[in-house]
């Protein structure tokens, strides 16, 4: 009679860890696709326009959102996979705009800045578990604002021919609405972080030991 127990053999580490592992690949691509696909839709919302040719959207919120709740390497992801849909031309920058050309503009700096923001934002937020309001709120407008602008206006002066004071000076009207996103975000980020922690990897693996 065939004995079944003595031919069966345990499952190495390795064979038992692929699963999770893949698993968690999974639910990486699909987190960050989920917010690639929110900044997209908030980018689709009626923008505010200004002197420049830089708009006022909400995109910036769906940036913020992205570190915050995905922390640095997957909510940066999220944002690099939003441009490379945008590259393939997708029109999912605000008012619609897509393929290279959406990178040409003087809004250009400012789009490409949300990647390292987006980093700065997760990296801050999530240094640790649980998460601690003073933080979210430093790493949401360091992240979410100096780093965005940092690119942005750069790239603004480049492309309408002037200095970075002007610059500056012309996106001072922005920054009422930056406060006002950093606050919702802020808000979301702990009002998710109590109800759905799953998502908060990045800071959860860096809980604190229980003190002995």
């Amino acid at each position: 009679m065939f004995n079944r127990s003595q031919h069966q053999t345990p499952a190495s580490p390795a064979t038992r860890s692929a699963p999770l592992g893949t698993s968690s690949a999974v639910r990486s691509i699909s987190q960050m696709a989920m917010f690639a696909a929110l900044v997209a839709v908030l980018g689709q919302l009626p923008a505010i326009p200004l002197a420049g040719g830089v708009p006022i959207t909400l995109q910036t919120l769906g940036v913020m959102l992205a570190g915050a709740v995905l922390g640095p390497w997957r909510g940066a992801g999220a944002i690099a996979l939003l441009h490379l849909l945008v590259v393939a031309g997708l029109p999912l920058l605000s008012q619609g705009s897509g393929g290279l050309g959406a990178f040409a503009g003087p809004s250009a700096g400012f789009a490409l800045g949300w990647i390292p923001g987006a980093f700065v934002v997760g990296l801050i937020t999530q240094s640790s578990w649980p998460l601690r309001l003073w933080r979210t709120i430093t790493g949401t407008l360091l992240g979410g604002i100096l780093v965005v602008y940092a690119c942005g206006l750069p790239v603004m002066a480049f492309q309408l021919g002037l200095s970075l004071e002007q610059a500056l000076l012309l996106n001072l009207a922005f920054l009422p609405g930056d406060a006002i996103k950093t606050a919702i975000a802020v808000t979301l980020t702990h009002s998710l972080a109590r109800a759905y922690p799953a998502p908060f990897t990045h800071a959860r693996e860096r809980r604190r030991p229980a003190s002995r």
